[in-house]
């Protein structure tokens, strides 16, 4: 009040914000000029990037202590950055409690990773009580602990990074294991014992019927029996049980001069083959003069009624299949899925539209159409027919509803099947109400009408009533009228508005009880698919064969092979589409699925 007598206004001074920098030049000016240095440091710098080492150089280690009626054991398993794994079980020689042997197998974890120079450190186990206490969420409480957890935290110093976690039992199963070994080895204090553990990919009688005759003496495989036979002598070194065998064996086998035969089922005198005339045999009678290119067992059994055998026969057979070419390229196509069965459904109704046609039609129809253009949605799967004549003209290429033509590679294009399973419908009901077979257009509406007023498995309903929110009244309930359509009669213009304004509010149920209905029955469809599939599954670098589309022109016709090859997989997506390569690495124009190629043996 006191300012307003001297026409003196207050006003709040507000935030000083961009402006801070000229407001105090202006409030501070320089008596002296001075010059702007416009040099700053590091000005060229215009980012900082933060380079990281190819892996972080940490390593990680597990431990675990148990204590039963075998003892008391600790087991570690320190791994290296580089994935290098260095197990340790021991034994302990005195008595202690289940928490004391964790303590002990983490203590000795630590002190084998400071030997190792580790300086970064991750610390894996399933005691929840070591973990916590050494990360220092829980206190140290039992007398016989408190020790082991000083000595712990003072060489828990020695470590740049350390870090402990605490995982289920299950997940720890590796050192679990070594404790368990090192209550079942007996070994004397001070002696350590070293386990070897490699992986074998081979059963054991593979492994030594697999070994090559050059690795055998370049002796054939009937050697020793023959050699009995001839002279009675065992193989040197041979066991008392190896020679209860050899005499076994012998007994079905006849020595005749320097050939030997083995003695069928039939009685009948099969010579003993080597394995190079073994090859020689199988590649006459597969395709030689009379070869008929049959499959393994076939040619196995053949070999055998021409009188040759050889412990390996059907295997080898098998093999010799597999890898020749002309049985790979003329054999039958492989019909089986190669994926599981990925279901489309639509998450309101009419916001996803299939569209398929049929045709070309022959005969065309009475006005010249050859074409019937079917939509359907994958909601209530009802479906609108319309008769064109120039699909490309009128639906393909039209630019005014934003139609866009994508190219499908031809091995596997993009099908819709709710609309092709539509159409297949349509076709069958057109099929049976046609007359003139030229008159398909006018008896096409029809058809429409009945497939719409059927009820659809997949929805229970119908597709008129997911629609229009009612039922369908047919031609027959107006001649001959039904106790519905009766009913509806009698009610007054205001009541018949309001009941079918009631159906329309309700209309949502029942498009919500379709759908619960369609995922039902979509479930049921895959788990039936699903137990027919047989994964086939390529990487980068397979040897493929490519199978030949039914349209493609070829000059030797009839005799036109099934697959042809080989091709080199270049890229492989996990949705089952692959790139290919020819042998001078030029890449096909088309993309392939994995149910249009097979496996290549050369």
């Amino acid at each position: 009040m006191v300012l307003f007598e001297y026409d003196i206004v207050y006003v709040n001074y507000s935030a000083i914000k961009g402006s801070a920098l000229a407001e105090h030049l202006a409030y501070h000016p320089l008596t002296d000029p001075q010059p702007l240095y416009h040099e700053f440091p590091d000005e060229h710098t215009t980012a900082t990037v933060e380079i990281k080492p190819q892996y972080e150089n940490k390593w990680t280690m597990w431990f675990d202590g148990a204590s039963n009626i075998l003892g008391n054991r600790i087991g570690v398993v320190l791994n290296s950055p580089k994935d290098q794994c260095f197990p340790l079980s021991a034994k302990l020689g005195f008595d202690c409690t289940n928490n004391m042997e964790e303590y002990e197998a983490c203590i000795m974890g630590l002190l084998m990773a400071l030997e190792h120079q580790a300086k970064r450190l991750k610390v894996y186990g399933d005691s929840a009580l070591v973990i916590y206490q050494l990360r220092g969420e829980w206190g140290t409480r039992d007398v016989k602990l408190i020790l082991y957890h000083d000595h712990a935290k003072e060489i828990m110093r020695a470590f740049g990074a350390i870090s402990f976690h605490h995982v289920p039992r299950e997940e720890n199963q590796m050192a679990d294991a070594l404790a368990t070994l090192s209550a079942t080895v007996q070994v004397n204090e001070g002696q350590e014992i070293t386990i070897h553990v490699r992986q074998q990919s081979r059963v054991a009688y593979c492994q030594y019927l697999g070994q090559d005759t050059a690795e055998m003496d370049l002796e054939p495989w009937y050697f020793d029996i023959k050699k009995y036979l001839e002279k009675g002598e065992y193989p040197k070194g041979a066991l008392e049980n190896n020679k209860r065998i050899l005499r076994r064996l012998a007994t079905g086998y006849l020595l005749s001069g320097t050939t030997l035969y083995k003695r069928n089922a039939d009685m009948t005198l099969l010579r003993c083959v080597d394995q190079q005339e073994a090859e020689q045999i199988i590649e006459e009678v597969h395709e030689g003069t009379f070869g008929t290119h049959a499959n393994g067992h076939t040619l196995a059994r053949k070999i055998l009624r021409a009188g040759y055998y050889w412990t390996k026969v059907e295997l080898d057979c098998y093999q010799y299949v597999r890898k020749c070419i002309k049985c790979q390229i003329h054999t039958d196509h492989i019909n089986v899925a190669p994926h599981t069965l990925h279901n489309l459904t639509s998450p309101w109704p009419f916001s996803i539209w299939g569209i398929d046609m049929i045709g070309p039609i022959e005969p065309k129809a009475s006005n010249g159409h050859r074409f019937i253009l079917v939509e359907a949605t994958f909601y209530s799967t009802i479906t609108r027919s319309v008769v064109v004549k120039f699909i490309k003209r009128d639906i393909i290429c039209s630019t005014q509803f934003k139609i866009r033509h994508h190219n499908s590679t031809p091995y596997h294009p993009k099908m819709n099947e709710a609309v092709e399973a539509a159409n297949k419908n349509i076709k069958k009901i057109v099929q049976t109400v046609v007359v003139t077979y030229k008159d398909w257009q006018e008896m096409l509406p029809h058809a429409l009408h009945g497939y719409r007023t059927s009820v659809r498995t997949s929805t229970g309903a119908t597709p008129y009533s997911l629609v229009y929110g009612t039922k369908v009244v047919l031609p027959v309930e107006v001649e001959i009228p039904s106790l519905r359509v009766l009913a509806e009669v009698e009610l007054e213009e205001a009541e018949w508005i309001q009941q079918r304004l009631d159906q329309l509010n309700m209309i949502d149920v029942k498009r919500l009880n379709a759908l619960c209905h369609g995922q039902l029955y979509q479930k049921r469809i895959k788990k039936a698919f699903d137990k027919k599939v047989r994964p086939h599954i390529f990487k980068e670098g397979d040897m493929v064969l490519k199978k030949i589309l039914p349209n493609t022109k070829d000059q030797r016709g009839k005799w036109v092979p099934k697959y042809e090859g080989s091709y080199i997989v270049k890229h492989a997506f996990s949705g089952g589409a692959l790139i290919l390569t020819d042998a001078e690495g030029h890449e096909l124009k088309y993309p392939v699925n994995t149910d249009a190629v097979k496996e290549f043996f050369p």
